[in-house]
């Protein structure tokens, strides 16, 4: 294991920075969060579980994220779903546990969609599938709206820290473009989520709305009571891990 990424290198398309752990499998493959990158608290939690278990791990940044090259708002939901094939692609071999936080659990459902012999389970955590549509876009009031569409772009303070949030035309229609909750998801596999109910930026009823989405009846929802939408806590990052060694 190393703190320097390596990088991804596709013709055409930015360079994708990624970190792999060796070890037995299934693989474990990290999806991060809107903005977020693979370094965050839960994304190095899994790295020091894999070591400890000695578990073929891989995390990456999509591309404008983190160590990766390219522009943040040139992406949308579908270009980093395809950052994400191309890591499952080329860089693991064999049926891989996919652990996808808020937009993470999106693209985890893409890949399950796209490569249905590659993924052997899902682990989703506060998972924000359809997001643009389903939960910013109405939250949105009609001049926010409007700036969005008209200048292409919108800023929105953070709910966590002191900086802004960019959001970009090209993620609400590309999110449209990538919707997965407007019919039932094929998937076929066991699911879990962990899911905080006082998540304010995902609610817990949307983890629901999910569950009854997927296919298979191998769904088991958890509820955290006192859990946020980071579940970062290490009473979460324990239940994390307990819930990826049941696979």
């Amino acid at each position: 294991m190393t703190d320097r990424p390596t990088f991804l290198k596709r013709d055409g398309q930015p360079d994708i920075a990624y970190l792999q752990q060796s070890g037995e499998g299934p693989g474990v493959l990290w999806l991060g969060g809107y903005a977020s990158d693979m370094r965050g608290t839960k994304a190095a939690f899994l790295a020091d579980w894999a070591a400890r278990h000695a578990r073929t791990y891989t995390r990456f940044d999509y591309a404008g994220h983190g160590e990766s090259g390219g522009a943040f708002e040139e992406g949308g939901i579908g270009d980093w779903a395809r950052d994400a094939l191309a890591v499952l692609d080329e860089l693991t071999d064999g049926p891989q546990i996919l652990v996808g936080s808020s937009m993470g659990a999106w693209v985890a459902c893409l890949l399950a969609k796209w490569r249905p012999e590659r993924i052997g389970a899902m682990l989703l955590i506060a998972p924000a599938p359809d997001f643009t549509s389903e939960l910013m876009w109405p939250s949105w009031d009609e001049v926010t709206r409007q700036t969005v569409m008209s200048a292409g772009r919108v800023e929105i303070p953070s709910a966590y820290d002191d900086s802004v949030m960019v959001y970009t035309r090209k993620l609400i229609e590309d999110g449209e473009a990538n919707r997965v909750l407007s019919g039932s998801l094929d998937i076929n596999i066991p699911v879990r989520i962990l899911q905080g109910i006082e998540d304010e930026t995902v609610p817990w009823q949307h983890a629901v709305r999910l569950a009854e989405h997927i296919g298979t009846d191998n769904v088991i929802l958890t509820l955290i009571k006192k859990g946020d939408h980071r579940l970062s806590t290490p009473d979460d990052l324990e239940l994390l891990a307990e819930t990826l060694e049941a696979f």
